[in-house]
């Protein structure tokens, strides 16, 4: 059985982490498979979204603790780390390709779980999710970028808060602090998620992606910066097909049907 299950449908694919026996902990074929599958998706002009969903009743819970020893048993300290930096590689190509990734969080989320999710680009939680930082409970300090994105979602205090206590917090919470960006009914997950994928597939595909890149910017860099990139991004997007297609629209009062170039 596969780690990572792939599917394209219509302009939305739909990348499943597949190993539910163990609430989908990462694995290296796991994470192999996404890194692969994300890098080839980034370049694929029939797909307009990606959605990451989690196989049984939860969604990542992070690392494998059962394997932690056994896998860093012969490693010298250089060794943990340079495989740490290429496991970053992950949620690094996340957040810079110019797709869309949308989670479709179901259950249970923690640890490089939680680093994960924050690298996708929107959040959508079944009430019976749940969230922590995990890392403490177990003598770690934190991977993924996680400690990056939930400072920069709920705040400097809310962040250590929830780091160094690692308490585990319900859906609705996690919609409260801007973790997540909604929840929904468990029986209303999947199809909330599809509508939301289905409105991004179906957008101007090329200034999604220069928005992405604009907003990842705007995290980090002066507001010089992010001015000259709006202006360069804007100047691409003028001349596509979708943005003429948009004022057509416009003028001729009805809806626009973008193609994504």
């Amino acid at each position: 059985m596969t780690d990572l299950l792939e599917r394209t449908e219509n302009g939305i694919a739909t990348l499943t982490l597949n190993r539910p026996e163990r609430l989908n902990a990462l694995s290296p074929d796991m994470t192999a498979g996404l890194k692969e599958a994300l890098e080839r998706l980034a370049t694929d002009h029939a797909v307009g979204a990606i959605v990451i969903a989690g196989a049984g009743r939860g969604w990542c819970a992070g690392g494998d603790v059962k394997t932690m020893e056994s896998r860093g048993a012969d490693q010298t300290f250089e060794d943990r780390a340079e495989g740490l930096r290429r496991a970053h590689q992950l949620p690094l190509l996340m957040r810079t390709i110019p797709k869309i990734i949308i989670a479709m969080i179901n259950g249970p989320v923690a640890g490089a779980g939680l680093g994960l999710a924050l690298a996708c680009d929107l959040r959508i939680a079944g009430k019976a999710a749940r969230f922590g930082t995990a890392f403490a409970r177990i003598g770690y300090s934190g991977d993924y970028g996680g400690s990056w994105s939930l400072t920069r979602l709920v705040g400097t205090a809310k962040a250590r808060e929830l780091y160094f206590l690692a308490d585990i917090i319900d859906a609705d919470k996690a919609g409260e602090l801007g973790i997540v960006n909604r929840v929904v009914a468990d029986d209303e997950l999947a199809a909330e998620t599809m509508a939301l994928a289905r409105r991004i597939a179906d957008g101007p595909r090329v200034a999604l992606g220069y928005m992405k890149r604009n907003l990842l910017a705007a995290e980090t860099e002066p507001f010089s910066t992010v001015l000259e990139l709006e202006a360069a991004h804007q100047a691409r997007c003028a001349f596509t097909e979708d943005h003429k297609e948009a004022v057509a629209a416009f003028v001729e009062k009805r809806r626009p049907v973008f193609k994504g170039r």
